[in-house]
C-alpha cells in the first residue's frame, strides 16, 4: 500500500463582491453615517477647519508659486529697460569713438582747431559777415520812402 497522504487546504474567501449583495465595493464609503457614529456631532466647526485650511493652503501656494513669478517678471521688464540702456550707451560710445579718431588726423586736428579757437592757418585770410541790419518799417510819407516801401513789401519785410 502506499503510504500517500493528502491534505486539504482551506482558502480564505475571496471577499465579498459587487454582486453579493447587490451594492457597490464602495458602499462603506459613500453610505451615510449615523448621527450616534460620527466623531463630531456637529459639522460646522468641521467645515470652518476645512475653509481656514483651503485659506491657508491658497497662501502658502500664492506665497510660493504667484510672487516668484510677479518678481520674475518685474525683472524681466528691468532687465529689457537695461538692456535698452546699454544699448544707446553702446551707441554713444562708438559715435564719440569715431570722433576722437576722427580728430587723431592731421585734418581733424585743423578742423577742432580752426572751429574750436579760432585758428586762421598763413596764407588764410579771415573775414565775418553778418547778416543784414533790420531796417525800420514806418517811413515817413512822401516820393522816396514810398519808393523803398514797395521794396520791402517786395522783400517780404
Amino acid at each position: 500500500m502506499t503510504d500517500a497522504r493528502t491534505t486539504t487546504m482551506v482558502r480564505k474567501a475571496a471577499g465579498r463582491r459587487a454582486s453579493d449583495e447587490g451594492r457597490s465595493r464602495l458602499g462603506d464609503l459613500t453610505r451615510p453615517i449615523a448621527r450616534a457614529q460620527r466623531i463630531t456631532k456637529n459639522r460646522k466647526p468641521a467645515i470652518l477647519f476645512g475653509l481656514v485650511a483651503l485659506l491657508v493652503a491658497g497662501a502658502i501656494g500664492a506665497a510660493l508659486f504667484g510672487l516668484p513669478v510677479r518678481t520674475w517678471f518685474e525683472q524681466d521688464d528691468q532687465l529689457q529697460r537695461l538692456d535698452r540702456q546699454l544699448s544707446d550707451v553702446q551707441t554713444l560710445n562708438a559715435e564719440l569713438q569715431s570722433e576722437v579718431d576722427r580728430l587723431q588726423t592731421d585734418a581733424g586736428i585743423q578742423e577742432a582747431a580752426r572751429e574750436e579757437l579760432g585758428l586762421i592757418p598763413l596764407g588764410e585770410d579771415r573775414r565775418t559777415v553778418g547778416g543784414w541790419p533790420l531796417l525800420p518799417a514806418d517811413l515817413p510819407d512822401g516820393w522816396p520812402y514810398v519808393a523803398a516801401e514797395q521794396m520791402l513789401a517786395a522783400r517780404g519785410g
